[in-house]
């Protein structure tokens, strides 16, 4: 009987000390983190504490205030926002303190006026100890979007929840009771500097030291002159000529190449290159004459593709002890990456992992990071470079690439460090997740 009775009594107080259980007006507003801009706004919050709480959903008032870090974007820029919950619609339920860093929030900030939608902001599993009955500490939660269009935004906090990781795996969710919240910050967003869309065609890739090559372009200033030049790298040549784009930005020209040392050709607005309002350069090759008694040799060389393998589908983690929890560790196996395209692009390697589930639950797939290496085959063009080390998570990060530009390709090897930072008292059993890495 007594086993039995301590039993029933740590699940009482796993369902106490586990769940963020909410009370309508809990406390004083907290200030606001030091630096965050924007208005602190009222709302009404319908929170639904979890089941094993045995408490019922609360109707209260959250004070909350959205920042963004840049008031005067323009187009296409990318803008990171603050959702700080200054006064939660919650508070400790009971008469325990619950301990530091149990509590990782999660929510969105809406998006009004020019531009429409939700942002998904994340917090730092971060907290001061709460002593008993006492309010929830405020704390700030950060996401990014990309500015799509020009004109006043409005930002306004939106639904939010509180994660606990303290004996149980527990979420408070709390929505707005009638959305959209009141707006607390309102940015300015204007129309920045349009994408080049600018693009030429050749009508032969090689000819004899004189010869004329046909060049058509396409998305030009509509009446610009234009300037066709020739290329020894990245150095130009004194092979120019003039033409003018008509009032679909198109033209079609030629120009004449003498300089053997020509690799490609380029066409631009303006007194000179800018890769803002040029093209090219379109690959070209002056032949070479073939002295008398000799014959010339001619290959190619086949472009092949982007591709990856690794050295195997399965990592094991290093086990942790129940109620102590803590790192469980291994390394990702290794992948290869062998990009024989021979084009302009670079490759990016992403890599998102899903919850891990076991007999007992989950463990959140926030909780892997990985610390990534990458290391560049001899004779590549491109030098890869290994991402940040961090949180891998459900929406990913990542793990390594390398960068655009005039020739690209190699062989290259990419590895990590994992850790799965595991609750103390996870129940006992395996648990799996899968970690999904994709090349583009």
């Amino acid at each position: 009987m007594g086993l039995i009775t301590r039993r029933s009594g740590r699940w009482r107080w796993a369902s106490l000390l586990g769940a963020t259980a909410l009370v309508a007006g809990a406390g004083g507003a907290l200030a606001c983190p030091a630096g965050a801009a924007g208005t602190d706004v009222d709302f009404a919050t319908h929170c639904v504490p979890p089941a094993i709480a045995g408490l019922p959903p609360i109707d209260g008032t959250t004070t909350a205030t959205v920042s963004a870090d840049d008031t005067g974007p323009k187009v296409g820029d990318t803008v990171t926002v603050t959702y700080t919950v200054v006064t939660a619609a919650a508070s400790n339920p009971t008469d325990l303190a619950l301990p530091a860093d149990i509590m990782t929030p999660t929510g969105k900030v809406t998006l009004g006026g020019a531009q429409s939608g939700d942002i998904t902001v994340a917090g730092p599993k971060k907290n001061p100890p709460v002593p008993g009955k006492a309010a929830f500490p405020s704390f700030s939660m950060t996401g990014t979007f990309t500015v799509t269009k020009p004109g006043k935004i409005t930002l306004a906090p939106g639904d939010y929840n509180i994660h606990t990781s303290y004996i149980m795996e527990l979420d408070t969710p709390c929505t707005v009771t009638n959305p959209p919240a009141p707006a607390s910050e309102t940015i300015t967003a204007t129309a920045g500097t349009p994408a080049n869309t600018r693009a030429i065609t050749l009508d032969s890739a090689t000819g004899d030291p004189g010869a004329s090559v046909r060049v058509a372009g396409t998305g030009f200033t509509p009446g610009a002159a234009v300037t066709l030049a020739g290329r020894s790298g990245t150095t130009q040549t004194g092979d120019t000529a003039s033409v003018t784009a008509d009032g679909q930005g198109s033209f079609s020209g030629s120009l004449v190449v003498n300089d053997t040392s020509t690799t490609g050709i380029v066409a631009y607005e303006g007194a000179s290159w800018n890769a803002d309002t040029g093209a090219g350069p379109a690959a070209y090759v002056v032949d070479t004459p073939v002295p008398p008694g000799s014959q010339k040799l001619t290959t190619s060389v086949r472009a092949g593709t982007l591709a990856m393998t690794q050295a195997g589908d399965s990592v094991a983690l290093s086990g942790v002890d129940f109620g102590r929890g803590g790192a469980s560790t291994g390394a990702l196996r290794t992948v290869t990456v062998k990009d024989f395209r021979g084009g302009p692009a670079g490759w990016s390697l992403t890599g998102r992992v899903t919850d891990f589930t076991g007999p007992g639950g989950k463990i959140g797939a926030d909780r892997l990071s990985w610390t990534p290496s990458c290391a560049t085959g001899a004779g590549s063009p491109s030098t890869c470079t290994a991402g940040s080390a961090g949180t891998v998570g459900s929406s990913g990060a990542t793990l390594a690439g390398t960068p655009d530009g005039t020739l690209t390709g190699g062989e290259f090897t990419v590895d990590a460090g994992l850790s799965l930072a595991v609750p103390a008292f996870t129940p006992p059993g395996a648990y799996s997740g899968v970690l999904t890495l994709t090349l583009s």
